[in-house]
């Protein structure tokens, strides 16, 4: 029996995407997401069984409900020499589209030996990709950037942190930061932002590239909580004010959407619901968000978007 919904309502057909339909598959979740000529458009991950390393490949649809992914991969293990031996897992893309220049920024964490990093790739078209740069420091597994420029210059939530560290001590890691820079490569300004603040998040959260909205930036999170049974993947959401992103404005203290049913129980990596972005249909007052299942399917769950902003304000 699922719990009732309290913010995010899940599409009664989910999933929406599962190995089933990709051949060859073993999983294919954890998606970026966007709007692209009147498309949805979401960057999914897709492991096969009998691959070591997962891929990314382009999904797209119509109606936001039946997509079809590509069958060559989009993103896989970078061939540039300086990027190369830090990019092991290409997984967890975060997909921001920025008007100014009309292309669309991807950040994803690179896996080695030397840790994880945060890879910086862009594409006008979803045709052609191009890794640029590595762009944080191990240990960072989620950076993502507005969608504009703040006070002139390009503006970045990422969630370093330690792998040597107490699961149970939320105060030494697990928070998002902000940080500024004037040219996507350089990053400085560094600044914390938000730590972990309730039962559900206690472990660690990360972050989603956020929303504008007329009441503040909306940003969608992962929070992870540790018991005796391992760790639990919920989502929730904050608001930052527009002109300073530095100033949380509210925060949802209830998580929107808990692994309940049994695609999000059940897989490869059970009890998790987890979400590299959300859609934001402005005009039609919806947010959609396309999260993956027990890092096996994509689900899709839905609100209406001014509901998630003011639960964020009433702190419920």
């Amino acid at each position: 029996m699922l719990t009732e919904p309290f913010g995010l309502t899940r599409y009664e057909n989910n999933p929406i995407l599962a190995p089933k339909d990709f051949p060859g598959a073993d999983a294919i979740f954890n998606c970026g997401q966007t709007m692209y000529k009147g498309k949805t458009i979401l960057l999914v991950a897709v492991m096969l069984r009998n691959d070591p390393l997962p891929r990314i490949h382009v999904a797209e649809s119509t109606d936001g409900l039946h997509f079809k992914v590509r069958p060559t991969p989009f993103i896989k293990k970078s061939i540039l020499a300086h990027i190369g031996p830090l990019d092991n897992w290409p997984i967890d893309p975060r997909l921001t589209y920025f008007p100014e220049e009309d292309c669309y920024y991807i950040m994803r964490p690179g896996n080695s030996e030397h840790g994880c990093v945060a890879i910086l790739g862009k594409t006008k078209d979803f045709e052609t990709y191009e890794d640029i740069e590595v762009i944080a420091l191990p240990h960072n597994r989620v950076p993502c950037l507005f969608p504009e420029k703040i006070n002139g210059s390009y503006a970045r939530l990422d969630r370093p942190y330690s792998l040597i560290s107490d699961p149970h001590n939320h105060q030494q890691y697990g928070h998002i930061w902000l940080s500024y820079s004037p040219d996507l490569i350089h990053w400085g300004r560094h600044r914390i932002l938000l730590a972990p603040w309730a039962q559900w998040n206690s472990t660690k959260i990360g972050p989603t590239p956020p929303i504008k909205t007329k009441d503040g930036w909306l940003m969608m999170i992962h929070g992870v909580s540790t018991s005796c049974t391992g760790q639990r993947y919920c989502l929730g959401a904050a608001l930052l004010d527009l002109e300073d992103p530095s100033r949380i404005i509210g925060k949802a203290n209830g998580y929107l959407l808990s692994p309940d049913a049994d695609y999000e129980f059940m897989g490869r990596v059970p009890n998790v619901v987890f979400t590299c972005g959300a859609i934001a249909d402005l005009e039609e007052d919806r947010l959609r968000v396309y999260y993956g299942g027990a890092d096996t399917c994509i689900a899709l769950a839905t609100a209406k978007l001014s509901e998630i902003v003011d639960i964020c304000k009433k702190g419920l």
